[in-house]
């Protein structure tokens, strides 16, 4: 993102602002309760600003203008904001592919249909949505560990049972179930899968300003190679050093010229 023109470097961090922002709220050590009122709260100043253009919380404040600049869909930020709630007041336990999907495009294929925005394209919505799974997949697999310590378990159902893990089990005991590798490898497959539709989606088109997209793809695409070989998931994910991810990114800026 540091690399983007002034305008759009400035639009892309406060979409990140405003993600973080959101995640914070809800990977907070406060009760439900507040949580969601702080999310509430949120929600009702983003429907205020679209109403009046009175920005009354700084979150939405520090993002009006990249909506203005760059027509923004407002609509995807209330979508983040669904998945941000239901992440709070029903996490995701062992979900069916078809609601583990609703939360990726919730929570990561908002972002990535609104960056591509901010990036100067709005005819490759396929192609964010299919990235963005394949982001969150990745994610979801890197953070099996840090997500069963806080309650929650992403991995699908599907994957579980073919595994022979078989719910309702907690989260830390599907940490510690023998079976896990296997669950974690079959949805890597479903992550692969998901890098594949990009792929396929992104052949339709022409590259021109996805450089960022592309950057993102070539470093959750090593991450997830890594992950892979390594094959310990119940652990701390490994950690690409600055040098390799800038060499990524790079390559994916000569990729896309």
């Amino acid at each position: 993102m540091r690399l983007l023109p002034r305008t759009k470097r400035q639009a892309m961090f406060a979409l990140y602002g405003f993600c973080r922002a959101l995640d914070d709220v809800a990977d907070s050590d406060d009760d439900t309760a507040l949580r969601l009122a702080k999310l509430t709260t949120i929600r009702a100043a983003l429907e205020s600003w679209r109403v009046t253009g009175i920005a009354l919380h700084p979150v939405v404040a520090a993002i009006a203008p990249a909506i203005t600049a760059h027509s923004l869909p407002v609509e995807e930020l209330f979508l983040l904001l669904d998945g941000m709630e239901s992440d709070v007041n029903q996490p995701l336990t062992a979900p069916e592919m078809a609601d583990l999907r609703l939360y990726c495009r919730q929570v990561a294929g908002t972002v990535g249909i609104l960056a591509t925005r901010i990036m100067g394209r709005d005819d490759c919505d396929a192609f964010a949505l299919a990235l963005a799974e394949a982001l969150q997949l990745t994610n979801i697999l890197r953070d099996v560990a840090e997500d069963a310590r806080r309650g929650r378990l992403y991995l699908p159902r599907p994957c579980l049972l073919e595994a022979s893990i078989c719910p309702p089990l907690t989260p830390l005991a599907v940490l510690t179930h023998p079976a896990l590798p296997q669950a974690c490898r079959l949805t890597a497959m479903r992550a692969q899968d998901a890098f594949a539709r990009a792929r396929t989606e992104l052949a339709k088109a022409p590259r021109r300003n996805l450089w960022p997209a592309l950057a993102m793809m070539a470093i959750y695409e090593d991450l997830l190679k890594a992950l892979i070989r390594r094959d310990l998931w119940n652990a701390a994910p490994p950690r690409a050093g600055q040098w390799r991810k800038l060499r990524l990114a790079l390559g994916a800026l000569a990729r896309a010229a």
